[in-house]
């Protein structure tokens, strides 16, 4: 009996500290956040890495003073958005099939971002008028 104590203490120990949820890894849980909608145009759901990866790919392509077919290039806001960022803003795609936009055609969806390369909106053609966009919904 006494020999059992220190199994259950350090049984008892090892239970004690463990933080993520049983069955799951604290990676596996920073995972399922991740992909998570942040946005949802239409129907398209995309991800902070969706996000991130087309606005770090057009905002290189900015400052390089290169373009895939005219992306990006500047975003007008003829549509009066509120942005969290002053102008100038630019646009470029971000792909439902969740790749980077490397050329044809372009979607319904935009990325919006500032002359810093931040962050401003995700806007989509998708449910606007002509060639009018609307604000995708974040979540």
């Amino acid at each position: 009996m006494v020999q059992l104590i220190p199994a259950l203490l350090a049984l008892i120990g090892a239970v004690a500290v463990s933080a993520a949820p049983i069955g799951e890894t604290a990676s596996q849980v920073e995972q399922v956040e991740a992909q998570a909608c942040a946005y949802t145009c239409g129907s398209v759901c995309y991800t902070s890495s969706n996000i991130q990866a087309a606005l770090n790919k057009g905002y290189s392509l900015e400052e390089s003073g290169d373009d895939i077919n005219d992306y990006p290039h500047r975003y007008n806001n003829y549509e009066g958005f509120d942005f969290p960022t002053s102008g100038p803003w630019y646009e470029f795609p971000i792909m439902s099939r969740h790749s980077v936009y490397n050329g044809g055609s372009p979607g319904p969806d935009r990325v919006i971002f500032d002359a810093n390369g931040n962050f401003d909106m995700l806007i989509t053609h998708t449910g606007a008028s002509g060639n009018d966009f609307v604000a995708c919904r974040s979540s």
